[in-house]
């Protein structure tokens, strides 16, 4: 059976799972209950001086079927009293000594700072969170992502919290940023003990087309808030990858965003988080989705035989490069396989129309057929079909050659005019623009270029200043 349980930066839990600072962190009823569920920690909802919310708070990005593929919240920090939380922490530590609690906190001056990092170690909590990535309403008092997006100030704030810090303190970056790393060496500057993120991304779900208002709406107006949910995965692995990879960085890195099952886990592990955090997919399927989560990971570790969760982190870093490092001489192609195919023909209409024109149809059947000369192995066929493994990409070069775009940099040997022969579609067959007019277009035809000149381009129409 594989060890889940983590020491990350000194706070250990049970498994890599948290719950992060957010509305199911809000009291300690919360924490136990999703404590007794299977969660290994949970990041308190923000501390700091108590504010005043709003009411509609939330708003949501359906996709089709799918329900709240993306989040967005315009709620702020903690409206309850310091001393309400403090004791519940304590409460909390009492029923689950061995889970980890960390307190976010969000504060001023340097004095509330050196207040409120000392009650909250005296009540027990296990690491602390500086949470400078909140990009609506507490940024506009100077606090939240006002923080995260300038290192400096951010920097000197971490050095204010390290003056009385005695417990790990984690530092939460904003991803409203250009370059997510200049926080995160800031933060290690100062002497953090790890850092968490991404929080959530500024943003607008909708508008309202009748009342003219971006939800959710307060009273006929809106604001934006933060977005987060399945959506923001791909941005958060992104920017978890460049922290792991920077060298001045060099922390434990708590991986959020877009998480909702094991294998979204898994993906900001092996990408050099050593702990992750959750909060959308709490909020919609509730604590529960624990177990899944829990039994799905030990599966994955015992099939790759991973002992450890320290196994796993970063497994991914060797294999991300820059575009300049990847190979030009690797090659795929499409292949339908025509046992699944249901003949929807949604692969010819995303080639033809929003890619490289290499899958034909074809007589006396549905199922189209690849171009193979012409097909340039982008995926995009493969992405749009609805039936697993219908269309797979299968490599066709040998598999011998190497060749990346900065070895023929050094060389010499790139495109440097605007029609180079060195071109790397200069040889791609493209239909003549006057071929989109005919109601025989090639997607009949076989791979092969057709001459304007053939018998079915005779029978399109003129250019329209010709006819008469």
């Amino acid at each position: 059976m594989p060890d889940l349980s983590i020491n990350f930066a000194g706070i250990k839990s049970p498994n890599p799972f948290w719950l992060a600072s957010a509305p199911p962190t809000n009291s300690g009823y919360q924490v136990m209950k999703a404590f007794d569920a299977g969660w290994g920690g949970a990041v308190w909802k923000t501390l700091g001086v108590p504010v005043v919310n709003v009411s509609s708070r939330y708003g949501g990005v359906n996709y089709r079927d799918k329900r709240l593929v993306g989040f967005n919240n315009i709620e702020l920090i903690s409206d309850r009293p310091l001393a309400d939380n403090l004791r519940e922490i304590e409460e909390v530590k009492k029923h689950f000594p061995h889970h980890a609690v960390i307190a976010s906190l969000m504060v001023q001056s340097r004095q509330e700072w050196h207040d409120i990092v000392r009650d909250v170690t005296n009540a027990g909590a296990d690491g602390i969170e500086l949470n400078f990535g909140c990009p609506h309403g507490m940024c506009e008092r100077g606090m939240g992502s006002a923080v995260g997006q300038e290192p400096e100030v951010l920097r000197t704030i971490v050095e204010w919290v390290m003056e009385v810090a005695r417990i790990p303190v984690i530092v939460k970056l904003t991803p409203n940023i250009s370059d997510i790393t200049e926080p995160a060496r800031a933060a290690r500057a100062g002497g953090a003990d790890a850092i968490s993120l991404i929080n959530t991304i500024q943003s607008i779900v909708g508008v309202d087309l009748d009342k003219f208002a971006p939800y959710p709406i307060v009273d006929g107006k809106g604001t934006n808030g933060g977005y987060c949910g399945p959506a923001v995965k791909p941005i958060a692995l992104n920017m978890v990858k460049n922290c792991a990879q920077d060298p001045d960085v060099r922390l434990p890195i708590s991986g959020i965003g877009g998480i909702e099952n094991w294998r979204d886990a898994v993906e900001h592990i092996l990408l050099g988080a050593s702990s992750v955090q959750v909060c959308t997919a709490a909020m919609h399927f509730g604590f529960g989705i624990i177990r899944e989560m829990t039994a799905g990971l030990e599966q994955y570790m015992t099939e790759k035989g991973f002992s450890t969760i320290y196994d796993m982190v970063g497994k991914a870093l060797p294999n991300v490069k820059h575009w300049e490092d990847l190979n030009l001489k690797y090659k795929v192609t499409a292949h339908i396989n025509e046992d699944k195919c249901i003949g929807c023909q949604l692969c010819y209409t995303a080639c033809e129309d929003g890619a490289h024109q290499a899958i034909r149809l074809q007589e006396g059947t549905r199922t189209p057929a690849i171009i193979e000369e012409n097909c340039v192995g982008c995926n995009l066929c493969s992405l749009v079909c609805p039936v697993e493994q219908c269309i797979t990409m299968e490599r066709t070069d040998d598999a011998t050659q190497h060749r990346t775009w900065k070895e023929r940099t050094a060389a010499n040997d790139i495109p440097v005019t605007f029609n180079d022969e060195r071109a790397g579609g200069l040889h791609h067959w493209v239909p003549e623009p006057a071929a989109a007019l005919g109601k025989e277009r090639h997607k009949t035809l076989p791979g092969k270029a057709r001459a304007l000149g053939s018998p079915q381009a005779a029978r399109l129409p003129a250019p329209a200043e010709s006819q008469s």
